[in-house]
């Protein structure tokens, strides 16, 4: 009964491993790593005030890797993953942007201005996430209409 039970549920490397095979785990991993790498380069560099902007986006962007790895989007429906995932790609490529430009702009240091061309990369995948959130979010809009014709008593 117990091997039974191991074989019709995946382990924890095999949810992950298949869940970084499609587009959406490639970009939630890509999402990390740019984040990391942004980190890095800020924490390098002469001020390092900006790094917040990179630890914030990376734990968001992880957090969804789990939960979509794991299905707990289908099991928790009390949230609406796409729509908050939606909001979590725009505020993240916003702040990508701002921040990079800015950091570009001043140019303290090798590390704080790699730090910002990465953060362009960075922000341009969270814009190309959002894109690619817009068919889910396009599919939950449809919903069926409450009936609005007078039910009799009895």
């Amino acid at each position: 009964m117990a091997d039974q039970d191991q074989q019709s549920s995946p382990s924890v490397m095999g949810r992950i491993s298949g869940f970084l095979r499609t587009r959406k785990g490639m970009v939630l991993a890509g999402e990390i790593i740019l984040s990391l790498i942004v980190f890095i380069c800020y924490v390098a560099s002469r001020s390092g005030g900006y790094s917040v902007v990179a630890i914030c986006e990376m734990i968001f962007a992880g957090i969804y890797f789990v939960v979509y790895s794991f299905e707990f989007d289908k099991q928790f429906r009390v949230i609406h993953w796409p729509w908050s995932d939606m909001i979590r790609v725009i505020i993240g490529c916003l702040l990508y942007f701002i921040t990079s430009l800015i950091v570009i702009i001043r140019g303290y240091d090798g590390a704080l201005i790699a730090g910002g061309v990465f953060g362009l990369i960075a922000g341009i995948l969270f814009a190309y996430d959002a894109y690619i959130i817009i068919p889910s979010l396009k599919k939950t809009a449809h919903h069926t209409p409450a009936p609005t014709e007078p039910t009799e008593y009895a």
